[in-house]
């Protein structure tokens, strides 16, 4: 992979004017190669330019971030969806995944603007949150442009309106035009994955009117009606838990599912369901789930429901797997990319890194010229682009040899080097 083809590659991709294409390129390059933290102080290394130009650029153009990251999705999804499989290897009714997932990206401290403390299962994590939605299918994850949470002190400050995370979700789900992603396409294909986190009637209500299909995670304490509790009983009473509603019918048989290996060397999952049609309070009819390890009956249980009637339990299990894909997305951004390796007090400044660090993620998966189609791996894939910029010198030198008075133009840039900026302009 030669360095100034792989340049030009993203130049193209990305489409930006001159006025910024010297700060915005270096930057989105050296979000794709290994490095012990992606700072401004070390694009600037990288970029030999001045830490400055990359902060202003942060700072003041998080608006081109966003358009450019719901440009290069479009453009990704437009790619890869002329034939569109039915997902787990045609396994599966559905062709198209909507995944929903938070991540928390860590600061520091809590000077920094938008931070704030969230209860993080062991403790507690100052940051920030970003509610992640992708598009899975055809084994490729296309992560859309992310949805920010903002403080009620952040608000009050920038005059916005304060919204909780589920009000976010439920409008970013009603704006969502597939058509300009994968094209014309039945809804039905289309299901959403979540965990117990978006278990909300209001985002519930949201995907059927949009015709699509859930697989979501019920909280234990959601409220659940059987079919014949809800004919029997007035619309405000007998809602029962859904953990409750399990342990009170035990009449349900319990079915041993077998899942598929979900990657090479591993055994398949041995699981066991329990499956009835209910009600979501507030919702309407759907089937509900009660899952676990056959071989850990007293291991946690997962309770899911499904809008889609007719799938059995094996499928809603399957499908609910493919929501891990979100998982190692954020995985792969904070391990390779540096999602967290932000300094910067603006919050403006925060919002172009995330977002310009979707746009390497989805740049490196579009197939760039020189890298293998076979390679996967986002390590292999960054070692390959690292390597590239460590010869991009001799690239160049290469490239500037190919061209006229190429030899001569180069003698004289190695005597420069060899004696610095007093050496004869006239050297042959």
């Amino acid at each position: 992979m030669y360095y100034s083809t792989f340049y030009q590659w993203v130049g193209r991709k990305l489409n930006i004017t001159k006025r910024l294409r010297t700060v915005a390129l270096p930057y989105v390059i050296f979000l794709m190669i290994s490095c012990n933290k992606h700072s401004c102080t070390a694009a600037a290394e990288f970029a030999k330019s001045s830490k400055s130009n990359f902060s202003k650029f942060l700072n003041n153009h998080s608006d081109l971030a966003i358009y450019k990251l719901d440009e290069l999705s479009k453009k990704q999804a437009k790619q890869f969806s002329k034939s569109i499989e039915l997902l787990a290897n045609g396994q599966l009714p559905w062709k198209i995944a909507i995944i929903i997932d938070a991540t928390l990206q860590r600061r520091s401290s809590l000077h920094a603007q938008n931070v704030k403390r969230f209860n993080h299962g062991n403790g507690f994590v100052i940051g920030h949150q970003w509610t992640n939605i992708v598009l899975f299918f055809n084994d490729v994850l296309i992560p859309l442009p992310p949805i920010a949470f903002y403080t009620k002190s952040y608000c009050r400050q920038h005059h916005l309106k304060y919204q909780t995370e589920h009000q976010k979700v439920v409008d970013y789900l009603k704006t969502l035009d597939l058509k300009g992603y994968i094209g014309v396409h039945n809804p039905k294909q289309v299901v959403v994955l979540a965990d117990s986190g978006y278990d909300n009637k209001d985002i519930e209500k949201t995907i059927e009117l949009k015709r699509w299909t859930y697989i979501i995670a019920l909280k234990k304490k959601r409220s659940v009606k059987t079919e014949r509790q809800y004919a029997n009983t007035s619309k405000s009473k007998g809602w029962t838990q859904v953990q409750q509603l399990f342990k009170n019918h035990r009449c349900l048989k319990w079915i041993t599912v077998f899942l598929p290996k979900s990657s090479t060397g591993k055994k398949r999952k041995e699981f066991r369901t329990r499956q009835t049609i209910g009600y979501l309070r507030d919702v309407g009819k759907a089937q509900l789930v009660c899952s676990e390890f056959a071989k850990r009956p007293k291991g946690r249980r997962k309770y899911l429901a499904s809008n889609d009637l007719k799938a059995a339990p094996q499928k809603i299990l399957l499908g609910y797997r493919i929501r891990w894909q979100i998982e190692i997305f954020h995985k792969m951004s904070k391990m390779f990319l540096g999602f967290e390796d932000v300094a910067p007090k603006s919050f403006e400044s925060v919002i172009s890194h995330v977002h310009w660090l979707y746009c390497a993620y989805i740049l490196m998966n579009s197939h760039p010229p020189g890298m293998p189609d076979k390679m996967k791996s986002i390590a292999d894939k960054q070692r390959l682009i690292t390597q590239s910029v460590k010869n991009r010198d001799l690239s160049r030198m290469l490239q500037q040899l190919s061209q006229i008075n190429g030899a001569k133009r180069l003698k004289i840039e190695l005597r420069k080097a060899f004696e610095g900026p007093q050496a004869r302009q006239s050297f042959i």
